[in-house]
């Protein structure tokens, strides 16, 4: 039987934008993230209020069903006990002004055994949603905004 998951597979692998050079890498998991990006009122440059990013929060699934999350670090944890911390390495743009960054990102550090135990590289492709413009009014204030993106973990 032909899964979702892998029909996934292979449609995510094969959407890895060319500039972030993928090479012969293998995927080892993929999922869909649906979350938010947080954003913090700051003090910039010159003194002035501006949205800062602040940190993501998103669940991972794969068929439906919820199996992990993603958040600040940033880190992803896989319900099996795996745990990744990456470290951006490449970004591009996502496909519209509205729409995070595509990014490669290389893994730091990895926790337990399971689906993620083995993977070096995590891109995170097809983003839709997640930034936010205009004015804060008052440093401090916290936003969230949705966002969905796709994430490959590979070795």
């Amino acid at each position: 039987m032909f899964s979702l998951f892998w029909s996934f597979l292979l449609v995510a692998t094969s959407a890895v934008p060319a500039s972030f050079d993928p090479g012969a890498h293998k995927t080892l998991f993929a999922a869909h993230g649906e979350g938010a990006q947080i954003y913090e009122c700051r003090v910039g440059a010159g003194g002035v209020l501006a949205w800062a990013f602040r940190e993501p929060i998103a669940s991972l699934i794969v068929d439906g069903k919820t199996v992990g999350r993603h958040y600040a670090g940033p880190y992803w944890a896989l319900a099996d006990g795996s745990l990744l911390e990456g470290k951006v390495t490449a970004t591009i743009p996502g496909a519209t002004p509205t729409d995070i960054p595509q990014l490669k990102l290389a893994v730091v550090a990895r926790h337990g055994k399971g689906a993620l135990a083995q993977a070096t590289l995590v891109y995170r492709i097809r983003t839709h949603g997640g930034t936010l413009a205009g004015p804060c009014g008052t440093a401090g204030t916290l936003r969230s905004v949705g966002y969905s993106a796709d994430y490959l973990f590979e070795k």
